[in-house]
């Protein structure tokens, strides 16, 4: 059940990317042209988006103890900002104004058959893997210094 409530989750979320526009590179790229063809559309998205994340954590922490598919919630406990999440942060924002595409973006437009998506993902997915590795060797080197 876990899967089958992922899924319909990722549809969901993958249809009000497709319903916004941001499968469209072109249209989050011009978001970031403030002095050119700027299109604030993204700030409504992500305004939405943020409401609506806001009311749902009210209701599911208001009135669950737990999730339904989990013994307890996952939640993230450090609050301090360091090198990693700086630059990561920095680094995101630099590929999603350079490409237009976002992880969360980029999956829903490979249904747009456009060649820049699957490439765009396989640069991420290598990303992903030489970063892991980097940190893994890294705290490995580091734990046995």
């Amino acid at each position: 059940m876990r899967i089958v409530s992922a899924l319909i989750i990722g549809a969901i979320f993958g249809l009000g990317i497709a319903i916004s526009g941001m499968a469209n590179p072109a249209k989050v790229i011009n978001f970031f042209d403030v002095a050119g063809t700027w299109d604030p559309s993204l700030i409504f998205v992500m305004g939405g988006a943020l409401v609506t994340t806001a009311i749902g954590y009210r209701v599911v922490f208001g009135t669950r103890a737990r999730p339904l598919f989990a013994a307890n919630y996952s939640l993230p406990t450090r609050t301090d900002l360091d090198a990693r999440l700086i630059g990561g942060s920095a680094l995101f924002g630099v590929g999603w104004g350079i490409s237009g595409f976002c992880p969360g973006g980029a999956i829903p437009a490979l249904g747009l058959g456009e060649p820049a998506v699957p490439i765009f993902i396989v640069s991420m997915a290598t990303g992903i893997v030489l970063a892991r590795t980097v940190l893994t060797r890294t705290l490995t080197r580091t734990a046995s210094a």
